[in-house]
């Protein structure tokens, strides 16, 4: 079998944007990323969805600064995986690839959806269903024909099982206990209160704040904190679990050896919700092989980037999960 042809200079930028901040690696075809670097700061949404113009703002700094620290040559090719592209994506993708173009010289981008470049981080190109779980929550699989996916809808609408939905069902059950309603945990209560402040002034430091899913997903790990002797917090977590396991079903298929694999910071809260997790996914799945995640998201938009610069993508392509621009 012959080895993909790489062209001298083939750089490459991989891109990770999601509701926590902005990861960036740079490199080349060759030799894969030889340097990341980070923002905390989420890229904003408006009234065009994600904003370009601001993921250009973040994006040029980091990039200036890894050309520097790498020695490489200016990309040539760019992946992008972006949390909400499927449905916030619209002013991205008409304008992010031109922006690329013009600042870096970037030929080929890839828009990609956060799922897929979680996906192909965890299992490469083979068939399978992947759950990214972190401030959000999305499910997607494929059979290497076609994509699926579940949820991903956002901590307004969706994300079930996710770090903002868990956190928001935490502080849910510290305000029943504040108010004395049923439901309500006061170990809960006592984390809220240390981590917040005072529950009544709660709304008004929460609601006109911007990354308000990262605020609350960042309560998720004292939900898991308090599982182990509090019923209401481990109820949580089970509840989490089964909506986690519900849109892995939804989206694995069906034929053949299918894979399965759990990738995101939100598994770092670790057993209190990885256990009914696994048996929520036994239950539902049981043909599955449940395998350890290859990479994360990041290194799933360096393997769609290395394969776009030697042209062996093999991807399903979808407009709302994986678009690839060439320029002229």
């Amino acid at each position: 079998m012959s080895r993909p042809v790489i062209e001298p200079g083939s750089g490459i930028l991989a891109v990770d944007s999601g509701g926590s901040g902005l990861r960036v690696a740079l490199g080349t075809a060759e030799r894969g990323a030889l340097a990341r670097r980070a923002s905390q700061v989420p890229v904003g949404v408006g009234a065009r969805g994600i904003d370009p113009d601001q993921l250009m703002a973040q994006l040029v700094p980091l990039v200036r600064a890894l050309t520097a620290e790498t020695g490489t040559s200016p990309p040539t090719t760019a992946v992008v995986g972006a949390a909400g592209l499927g449905t916030l994506g619209e002013a991205l993708r008409a304008e992010l690839p031109g922006a690329l173009a013009r600042e870096f010289g970037v030929r080929t981008t890839a828009l990609a959806a956060d799922a897929v470049t979680a996906y192909v981080g965890a299992l490469g190109s083979r068939p399978g269903a992947v759950v990214a779980a972190g401030t959000g929550l999305i499910a997607i699989g494929t059979d290497l024909t076609a994509w699926q996916r579940a949820d991903g809808w956002g901590h307004l609408l969706g994300d079930c099982g996710g770090g903002a939905w868990i956190g928001r069902a935490g502080l849910e059950a510290a305000l029943r206990a504040h108010d004395g309603r049923p439901g309500g945990s006061a170990a809960l209560l006592l984390r809220a209160e240390q981590q917040f402040g005072p529950m009544a002034g709660l709304p008004g430091r929460l609601y006109p704040r911007p990354d308000r899913a990262a605020v609350l997903a960042s309560f998720a790990p004292q939900v898991a904190a308090c599982a182990q002797d509090d019923p209401v917090a481990a109820g949580v977590l089970r509840a989490a679990a089964r909506h986690l396991a519900e849109s892995a079903a939804a989206v694995c298929p069906t034929a053949g050896a299918s894979r399965i694999a759990l990738t995101g910071g939100l598994f770092h809260i670790g057993d209190p919700l990885l256990r009914p997790v696994e048996e929520e996914l036994a239950r539902r799945l049981p043909h599955a092989l449940r395998v350890p995640p290859e990479g994360d998201p990041l290194d799933g938009a360096v393997r769609i980037a290395i394969a776009l610069a030697t042209d062996t993508l093999t991807l399903p392509s979808e407009n709302s999960l994986l678009t690839v621009v060439r320029q002229a």
